[in-house]
C-alpha cells in the first residue's frame, strides 16, 4: 500500500466502519486494511462482510491476520486479541 489506507474499529456503529471502508475504494485505493482488538474484532469482521455483501464490487479479501498484543493497563500487562483484514480490490 502506498497510502495508509487503513480503518481501525472500535466502539461506533458498524455502518460508520463500512461508509469509512466504501469512501476509500471509491477515493482510489486498491487495499484497504480493517483493524480491530478485543471486543471489537466481530464488528471488524462485520464491517468487512457488509462492504464485501452489500457495497463493494470487485473488491476481496486479500488477507486475514489474527495476533495477541500486551497492553499496559493500571493493573499490569495483559494480553489482548487483534485482527485484521485486508480487502483488495480485483485487478
Amino acid at each position: 500500500m502506498t497510502k495508509d489506507n487503513t480503518v481501525f474499529v472500535g466502539n461506533k456503529p458498524v455502518m460508520n466502519y463500512v461508509l469509512a471502508v466504501v469512501t476509500q475504494f471509491n477515493n482510489g485505493a486498491q487495499e484497504v486494511s480493517i483493524k480491530a482488538r478485543g471486543k471489537a474484532i466481530s464488528r471488524a469482521v462485520d464491517t468487512a462482510e457488509i462492504a464485501l455483501n452489500r457495497f463493494l464490487e470487485g473488491v476481496a479479501k486479500k488477507q486475514i491476520t489474527t495476533s495477541t498484543e500486551v497492553i499496559d493497563t493500571d493493573s499490569g500487562k495483559t494480553n489482548v486479541s487483534s485482527i485484521e483484514i485486508v480487502l483488495a480490490a480485483n485487478k
